[in-house]
This record gives structure tokens, sequence and C-alpha cells, in this order.
């Protein structure tokens, strides 16, 4: 999907920071990136929920199942 909008905040929060030498900025780049990373990984959980909770349905809608 590419980079997301938490990602390329952070990305240039960080290399304001660096730029600025403002630590607190660094940080907060950081943070926008974690952020991003948490969200990534919980929609990547969700949809093998989803893809998991549809193979179970499938199953239990056909005969004989």
């Amino acid at each position: 999907m590419g980079e997301n909008i938490d990602e390329a905040k952070g990305r240039a929060k960080q290399a304001a920071g660096d730029l600025a030498d403002d630590e607190s900025l660094k940080k907060e780049g950081r943070v926008d990136r974690t952020v991003s990373d948490v969200k990534d990984k919980i929609d990547d959980v969700a949809d093998k929920v989803k893809e998991k909770i549809g193979r179970d349905r499938d199953a239990d809608e056909k005969p004989g199942a």
C-alpha cells in the first residue's frame, strides 16, 4: 500500500529535528513512526481474522461440512 501518513509525518519530523538539532522533535518523529508500525500490525491481524472467519463461514455453508 505504500507509505502512510503517520510514517511520512514521522520521517519529516525526524529529519527536521536532525536539521534543527531538536531532540524533542526527533522523538515526536519516532513516536509517529511507531504509531504507524502499530497500526499496520493491527491492520494485518484484522485482515487475517477476517480471512479466517470467511473461510470458516464458507466451510459451514457447504453441504456435508
